[in-house]
């Protein structure tokens, strides 16, 4: 049986990525949601409705778990997903609280969506770990229109961050955790704006990790050969070009691996 990874673009191949290097030998759908792109701008109900069919049609493709590799339809839909479905359905949540563990003193910030950042979920964990108001949050919605437009790098992507970034003194803050997987794509330009004492956390090796331990209690790890089936919007993936063009992405984030 194979793991359904579910995104609402091409963010969700870094938990993908993460997860062939930490289980290198189940087999793979990938779902990106290329129709609805990007979630972070819609409506609740909305984002609801897409992730329910999304989670719908990897069950229909018989998948034993099902991860949700977007925070914005992990603090909207996810609950939602649970109760109706039996399978295992994990999400993805900003690692606000070793982040905060480990602070000294000093500030995190988390970037998101805006979505995931007007979410009470989010906020409920923050107040949860952060007693001294360390936190903040900022919402960094262009990112994504980015990412999905395959421009990862330049001018134009270090202007964004210097203007979002421009009220905040960088020098304060111990930890940059990235609330959204789109947003690992960009770790070369963050070390370029923020002290290199400062640590990027994602949340796609905790969320990988838990996954192999859920299949382990399960007795389901398998001995495949990391095969993925990618599918955009319901629609496979079988043309060169665009086998190409996610290869190229793996090959980023494969470069992403060095900025911690």
């Amino acid at each position: 049986m194979k793991i359904g990874i579910f995104d609402s673009g091409i963010g969700g191949l870094t938990v993908l990525h993460q997860a062939l290097i930490t289980l290198p030998k189940e087999d793979y759908i990938y779902y990106a949601d290329t129709d609805n792109v990007p979630y972070g701008t819609k409506t609740r109900e909305e984002i609801i409705r897409y992730v329910d069919h999304a989670v719908d049609f990897l069950v229909g493709k018989g998948v034993k778990a099902v991860v949700i590799a977007c925070n914005t339809a992990t603090s909207t839909a996810s609950d939602y997903v649970r109760n109706k479905y039996t399978l295992p359905i994990l999400g993805m949540e900003p690692a606000v609280k070793p982040a905060v563990a480990r602070s000294n003193g000093k500030r995190v910030m988390v970037i998101a969506t805006p979505v995931t950042v007007r979410e009470e979920k989010l906020r409920n964990l923050i107040r949860q770990v952060d007693d001294d108001h360390r936190v903040d949050l900022l919402a960094l919605p262009g990112l994504v229109k980015f990412a999905e437009a395959g421009e990862f790098e330049g001018e134009e992507v270090n202007q964004y961050l210097r203007r979002e970034f421009s009220s905040y003194d960088l020098q304060n803050y111990s930890a940059l955790i990235l609330g959204c997987t789109h947003f690992n794509y960009f770790k070369d330009s963050y070390r370029k704006i923020f002290p290199k004492e400062v640590a990027f956390i994602d949340g796609s090796v905790g969320t990988v990790n838990y996954l192999k331990r859920i299949l382990v209690g399960k007795n389901q790890l398998e001995n495949n050969h990391g095969t993925v089936e990618y599918y955009m919007s319901g629609r496979p993936v079988y043309q060169e070009a665009e086998l190409a063009k996610l290869a190229r992405l793996h090959q980023r984030l494969d470069k992403m691996l060095k900025y911690k």
